[in-house]
């Protein structure tokens, strides 16, 4: 066995003192953003208060007040009211109940589910559960909703009268916006329900429940700066979904399960902070966003995944002749944190199915990095990635394939 040269072995212990000196940089928003002071203020007090909030003594009943103080601050920011904000365990669980329990409840009038191709597994994976009566509307190459398929959908359903729509408002793999105002018109005009994953819009554009247009939809803390475990959906007022799962059904007769305070205060709180900035936010990231694609663009054959209108958080980009996975592990030796695709599909290894379903070949598909930032990115962030950039394509094109 080869043994390393000892100035080999000091050069090498050098370099890794040097990058664990180095400050990371996080690129990864969209798949979990870091928690903002506040939320964990919040969460840290609320976590030594004792009760549940279903128990009617004095304990519980502090409790109580402490989740609904939460539920009435969100309904305000999310411009909903406070019996339309359903606490659940995250985005994934707030779809997962909006798709399931909407087509239950609409299967024996109108059976027939529409989702986009570019849907979190969260919803686009109900094809899965519901088979034939489920359909798919695509999107254009530059990944917005084919409403002209979406009508004729709406019109010949192959299951019979379309019940639900589902359409997320911002894709989390390449930042795409939505017309879901839009296409939640063409739902209601067609007596269906609309549903939008709003996960990756709250906080980094405006959102409004009230005047959205939607029946159902979907929200996260930790995308935002909050805790992870906690989400919203919202539900609007009249509509009846019914209980999903087994339990006592102690989120609004729908999800069951003792509240979680703690979770609950400290998502307002991160709410609360993420809507106060969102406007200047988004200013700052857009600004972050153009600085990138424009620093990437000379490296060549470099392809930005998505066209406006588009999310300022999310930046997708491909790089011809290079892999995303080699890229990603390349800039993560130099401290710097993205993803070479949404994190609800880690550990898979295989092309975007976001990116196929906007056209893109098996290659090109396998290609994109997702850079996401939010909250806590600053200019020397962006600086670093686009001082790294460079050597990190260079070398990932370098590898055999």
């Amino acid at each position: 066995m080869h043994e390393q040269d000892p100035t080999e072995q000091d050069r090498a212990k050098h370099d890794q003192v040097e990058q664990d000196q180095v400050e990371p940089v996080y690129a990864d928003h969209a798949a979990s953003a870091p928690m903002r002071l506040s939320a964990r203020v919040a969460l840290t007090n609320m976590a030594s208060l004792t009760g549940n909030p279903s128990a009617l003594h004095a304990a519980g009943r502090r409790a109580r007040a402490a989740l609904e103080d939460a539920r009435e601050e969100l309904a305000t920011l999310l411009g909903a009211y406070p019996d339309e904000v359903i606490f659940t365990s995250g985005g994934s669980e707030a779809d997962s109940i909006a798709v399931l329990r909407a087509a239950e409840q609409l299967a024996a009038s109108r059976p027939g589910v529409l989702v986009s191709t570019i849907e979190h597994p969260a919803v686009g994976s109900v094809a899965d559960v519901l088979g034939v009566r489920c359909a798919e509307f695509g999107v254009d190459s530059a990944g917005h909703a084919e409403l002209v398929q979406l009508t004729e959908l709406l019109r010949r359903h192959p299951a019979g009268p379309v019940g639900l729509v589902s359409l997320m408002t911002v894709n989390n793999e390449v930042g795409t916006v939505q017309p879901v105002e839009l296409a939640a018109e063409i739902a209601q005009q067609a007596g269906a329900w609309f549903h939008t994953d709003a996960v990756q819009a709250f906080g980094q554009l405006p959102f409004d429940f009230g005047s959205l247009g939607a029946q159902l939809a979907s929200v996260s803390a930790h995308k935002i700066g909050g805790p992870v475990g906690v989400g919203a959906l919202l539900v609007r007022r009249g509509l009846q979904l019914g209980r999903y799962g087994l339990g006592g059904a102690q989120e609004a007769g729908v999800r069951s399960g003792t509240q979680p305070v703690a979770l609950a205060a400290a998502f307002a709180a991160a709410a609360r902070e993420a809507v106060a900035e969102q406007a200047s936010l988004t200013m700052r990231l857009r600004q972050f966003r153009e600085r990138l694609v424009t620093a990437a663009r000379p490296l060549g054959g470099v392809v930005v995944n998505g066209a406006e209108p588009l999310s300022p958080a999310i930046v997708n980009l491909g790089f011809a002749g290079a892999s995303s996975d080699d890229l990603t592990f390349l800039l993560d030796q130099q401290q710097i944190f993205c993803s070479s695709g949404s994190a609800c599909r880690a550990g898979v290894h295989g092309p975007s199915e976001v990116l196929l379903a906007m056209g893109r070949d098996d290659d090109a598909a396998r290609g994109g990095v997702r850079f996401s930032f939010g909250w806590s990115t600053t200019s020397a962030d962006i600086d670093r990635i686009i001082a790294a950039l460079p050597a990190a394509v260079c070398r990932a094109r370098a590898v055999p394939r």
